[in-house]
């Protein structure tokens, strides 16, 4: 897919990313991520659009997670839950879940052509209840990261404490 060159996107992707952190941290996620996913498998720019916002956040969560391993005493373990809270082997995981684990793992390798990769199969493959999935994965996984580097006084990008204060 070809790269946007608008200057602004990227502000764009921040406030979407923003709005969406936000509503699902107040449990009001499920009509934004929708609208999101929705757009993901509409035309090619939502899919662009999708991609890199996605991106944005496990990126995000792979700066978190370095700044986890090297600033505390604690590991940084990848869990998968179920709706009921109870823990899942990954090879048992929904395959959004799947993807959003794969994706997050390339990015802490530094391997973002491999995280793009999984995210662009994913937005081939996946319907918009699997996109909107995937999206809610990365959407928590930041928002959770984020409290945990801020229990340790380790940093957590601006954009992301300002979304979620």
């Amino acid at each position: 897919m070809e790269e946007n060159t608008d200057p602004d996107r990227h502000d764009r992707l921040v406030a979407a990313a923003s709005t969406a952190l936000a509503a699902v941290k107040a449990g009001e996620g499920a009509g934004v991520v929708g609208g999101l996913a929705e757009a993901a498998s509409g035309s090619e720019e939502g899919k662009i659009d999708a991609r890199e916002l996605m991106l944005l956040l496990f990126g995000e969560c792979s700066t978190m997670v370095a700044a986890l391993g090297q600033g505390g005493t604690t590991p940084v373990k990848m869990q998968v839950y179920d709706d009921d809270g109870h823990e899942v082997p990954i090879d048992e995981a929904d395959p959004p879940v799947r993807t959003a684990v794969r994706t997050l793992l390339a990015e802490v390798h530094g391997d973002t052509d491999a995280a793009s990769e999984q995210i662009e199969i994913a937005l081939r493959n996946a319907g918009p209840e699997e996109m909107a999935s995937l999206m809610v994965q990365a959407l928590r996984w930041t928002i959770k990261l984020s409290a945990e580097c801020t229990s340790r006084d380790l940093p957590v990008p601006e954009w992301i404490a300002e979304a979620l204060a």
